[in-house]
């Protein structure tokens, strides 16, 4: 292989390969990232098995081939090689030299022969596909993905379930203790599918669009992700990338049992006093536990907590609230993850008794947007 490629293509390429290459396989080959060359074109390719990443860049190729160069000492390379083009040159098939054409660094790499990395799946002719906005999916992702547990040996929760019916798209997540869903409106697109997408794959797909997002500022001028359904498989094409993804193949919990139908009490609070004040509140609180008791009477929000270790925390807000006195217990950090997630001013707290879960919500409606969080209480 004998090519020049621009730095600016190669190290954005590269940068998302090397989160995707597994590095702690015992198949040393998916540590690596793929480089093929195809006329005037270089693919890239990086998988873990499970999660696989694709796209072109455009090249000058005096010799084709394909070879895998290890993927987080090429990125490293490539990030300190000065801006223009790269010369890549492959000797024998065992070592690369990248070498940049305006100055005189360069770096060898040993790479292995591409003949040896597996495969990236390709979708079946005629699958299902939709299209989706960008800032639509970025959005599903951003209010629900700090509620998915991180335990891998319980699947159906170390994932997020992706919905579209009719022209409702909707992403929910819980880790058993709390639950999130955001439900978005897309008009005149109409589908109808389900899928669990695994945590780790979310959080790829979350650094594509913010990438996209960042890359076009104007929303109109984004192009759609297109998503492909295919068999155990879902792939998401944007900006030139596929994204392969193998689904979870569980059921996930039935959530819609879990979301109270009504509060009896739902109180409007501003959403960065309530959030500092529980913060403040919860450096006092137990380090196992995190909790902190919300007591409510006439006019007022108590936050308190207490360790046994650290002392007492207190705080107070003025709300609007006039029924009958209770006091309920919660982790402050669920909390905290969906207010942070939230960019209103203000926020509706929904609450029942001691033992029912709590429901947030944007306090004002948002067009073909619609979000909630239930907490579940704990005992304090």
């Amino acid at each position: 292989m004998d090519i020049s490629v621009a730095k600016k293509d190669l190290v954005r390429l590269v940068g998302r390969m090397q989160s995707v290459a597994d590095k702690k396989s015992t198949m040393p080959v998916l540590q690596n990232v793929l480089f093929s060359v195809e006329g005037d074109t270089l693919r890239l390719a990086a998988t873990d098995l499970y999660l696989g990443l694709h796209a072109r860049i455009p090249t000058e190729a005096k010799k084709g081939g394909t070879i895998a160069l290890p993927a987080r000492d090429l990125f490293e390379r490539i990030r300190m090689m000065p801006e223009g083009p790269i010369h890549i040159v492959t000797q024998d098939g065992a070592q690369t030299v990248m070498k940049s054409q305006g100055s005189a660094r360069r770096f060898t790499l040993r790479s292995v022969p591409g003949e040896d990395f597996p495969p990236m799946p390709q979708p079946q002719e005629g699958a299902p596909t939709y299209a989706l906005p960008v800032d639509t999916l970025q959005d599903l992702i951003a209010k629900t993905h700090f509620s998915i547990s991180s335990d891998e040996t319980r699947a159906h929760l170390n994932s997020a379930l992706f919905e579209w019916d009719g022209e409702i798209v909707r992403m929910v997540t819980t880790d058993g203790h709390r639950l999130s869903k955001m439900e978005c409106r897309v008009p005149g697109r109409q589908a109808s599918t389900s899928m669990l997408i695994p945590l780790k794959a979310l959080t790829e797909l979350r650094k594509l669009c913010d990438e996209l997002a960042a890359e076009l500022p104007d929303k109109d001028a984004r192009p759609d992700v297109k998503i492909v359904e295919s068999g155990s498989s879902a792939f998401f094409i944007m900006a030139g990338m596929t994204f392969s993804v193998k689904l979870v193949e569980a059921k996930f919990p039935p959530y819609a049992q879990v979301i109270p139908q009504q509060s009896s009490r739902t109180l409007r609070l501003p959403r960065m006093a309530f959030a500092d004040a529980l913060r403040a509140v919860s450096i006092a609180s137990s380090e196992r536990t995190g909790g902190v008791k919300l007591s409510l009477s006439t006019g007022t929000m108590k936050i308190t907590s207490e360790s046994a270790e650290s002392g007492e925390g207190f705080d107070e807000l003025p709300v609007e609230y006039a029924g009958p006195p209770m006091s309920i217990g919660f982790n402050a950090k669920y909390f905290l993850d969906v207010l942070a997630a939230l960019p209103d001013d203000d926020v509706a707290l929904g609450l029942s008794g001691e033992l029912d879960p709590a429901v947030l919500r944007c306090a004002e409606p948002v067009l073909n947007r619609e979000f909630l969080a239930v907490v579940m209480p704990m005992r304090i």
